[in-house]
């Protein structure tokens, strides 16, 4: 598996979490990282997005991180990461820069997935997607890790 990001995170706290959670994920996931774009917003979704494009295996899976896509729950990523892990074209993650994702990168990808309605920054945003990918994991294989209904949630009464 792959992520493709906008922006090089440094030493920090959302670099320490996205290391946590990376260095668990089977298969590994690589993290691919591109430099900002520079100039006038369009330009820089432009700028962004045909490196994004250029970064992308041929033939990959490439799923956009994006707030239009699917809000799935942990379940549910996990289902689907395995039925793609399954069909041997693994994902390709892609998260863009502060100005969002071009439209042919959008146009690219096969699926979308947002971590929900809310902005989120970008260097959390690999954190999270991270966490979602090893709980995926953890659920395809069984692992106690993921507590779909705790008792005292309301959900799970």
């Amino acid at each position: 598996m792959r992520l493709i990001a906008i922006g090089r995170m440094s030493d920090g706290p959302e670099a320490a979490l996205y290391a946590r959670y990376a260095a668990r994920i089977r298969p590994r996931l690589d993290l691919v990282e591109l430099p900002d774009g520079r100039g006038a917003p369009a330009e820089i979704r432009r700028r962004e997005g045909a490196a994004l494009l250029a970064a992308i295996p041929p033939g990959a899976r490439a799923v956009a991180l994006d707030q239009g896509g699917e809000m799935a729950d942990s379940a549910r990523l996990a289902t689907r990461l395995q039925a793609w892990l399954d069909e041997g074209r693994p994902p390709c993650f892609v998260i863009g820069g502060a100005e969002g994702l071009d439209a042919a990168v959008l146009a690219r990808a096969e699926h979308a997935l947002s971590l929900g309605p809310m902005t989120w920054p970008h260097l959390l945003a690999r954190a999270m997607l991270a966490e979602q990918l090893w709980r995926a994991r953890a659920i395809a294989a069984g692992h106690p890790y993921h507590r779909a209904a705790r008792p005292d949630s309301p959900r799970g009464r």
